[in-house]
Order: structure tokens, then sequence, then C-alpha cells
């Protein structure tokens, strides 16, 4: 009997590399797959989109401090810069006292043939901006007691009642000082050398003492 031959076999060397090539190649097709289906579908969301959590909202910062203080305007006495005695558009010049007022421009007057030139820092003032700048004194001062030494309340301040005018520029506040008497014009306070109040009686004579501060002032202890 004759017998077949046995069929020929693959060494096994070349068996195992057609192997690896044949699953790179599977593996290749799968990755093309998925990425043929990711294209079809677009971009997705983010997993967090799926979160039950509601998103964190950022803080809400308070308002800055100067929008506070624009809710005040030129009907509350706010003097922008440059204003001098002789303006009779604002509030803060015009709600002056009369006499007082006289006595500024009589005095401006004077002081111009020596250079010098009054502004008007503050002058009237509503007593919602008193009320205001009170406020702020307690907050840059720590308490009411110090800030008394600056700001007067609503009731008591001289501002309020149009008797009391704040004066820029240094030389002009200097010039006062010197030559304000000659018109009933008098520093009231030792700390504070830009404010000025009448004092008809002063004229020819000499300002009375000055108070160190408005906690001596007899008029802020209503």
């Amino acid at each position: 009997m004759t017998r077949n031959p046995p069929p020929a076999r693959l060494p096994t060397r070349r068996i195992r590399p057609l192997l690896l090539v044949l699953v790179a190649g599977a593996l290749t097709g799968v990755v093309a797959g998925v990425a043929a289906i990711a294209m079809a579908l677009g971009p997705q969301p983010p997993m967090s989109w799926f979160s039950s959590k509601p998103p964190v909202k950022p803080p809400v910062k308070p308002p800055a401090k100067s929008s506070v203080r624009s809710s005040l305007s030129s009907a509350d006495g706010v003097v922008p810069d440059g204003v001098t005695v002789f303006d009779d558009t604002l509030d803060a010049v015009t709600k002056l006292d009369p006499k007082l007022l006289d006595a500024l421009r009589r005095a401006a007057t004077a002081a111009a043939a020596d250079g010098i030139e009054f502004y008007v820092n503050s002058g009237w003032r509503s007593p919602k901006y008193q009320s205001r700048l009170l406020r702020e004194a307690v907050a840059a001062h720590g308490s009411e007691d110090e800030a008394a030494r600056w700001v007067a309340t609503p009731a008591t301040s001289p501002h309020v009642s149009g008797d009391a005018v704040d004066i820029g520029h240094p030389d002009a506040a200097k010039w006062l000082s010197e030559h304000g008497v000659d018109h009933g014009l008098c520093q009231i306070y030792r700390n504070e050398p830009w404010h000025f109040e009448l004092r008809t009686r002063a004229i020819g004579r000499r300002c009375p003492p000055m108070y160190a501060n408005p906690t001596e002032d007899p008029r802020m202890q209503q």
C-alpha cells in the first residue's frame, strides 16, 4: 500500500509574525471604526454637564465706594474742581448765607490784587451730603468720637445752614487767615485752616480765639 506523504508544516518561527500582523490589522480596523462613529455623532458635552449639581456662580462684589458717592449731585452741594466764589450756578455757592457770600467776594477781589484766587472746596451742603461725610469719617477714623473732630452732624454743621465755606488753595487760605478779618472772615478751628465763617464783630478788631477742633465748639453740643 502506498501512503500519502504528510502535509508540509510551516515553521513555527514564520507563524508568530503572521499572527502579529493579523492582530495589528484588526486593531487598526477597530480604531478606525470608533473614529468614524465619533465623527458622525459630532462633539459631545463634557461629563460635568450631566452632573446633578448646579453650576457655582462667582461671588458678587460690593459696589465701589466711588459709585456710592455718585448718588450725590450738585443739588446736594457737591463741588467740582475749579469753582470760585463768583460762581452763580452751583448750590454749594448760591445757597451760602448772602452776607457770607458777599464778604467772600469782596475778599476775593482784594486778594486778586496779590495774585491770589479763591476756590470753593465745599460750601453749602444738604443734610444727605453731610450724613454721608460723617459716615465716611467714622469709617476712616474708627470711631464717632474721633470723626467728630473733623465732621459735624447734619443738625449742627454750619455747612448745612450755609454759614461756612472751605477755601482752597492753601495760599488762598493763608491769605484769608491774615487778611480775612478785614472782611469779617475768620478761621474757626485750628485743625481746619481752610474753614471760614463770617464774624462781623471782628471787623476792625481781631477774630475770636479758635477752637482746637469742632468738639470744643458749643454749637456742636446741641
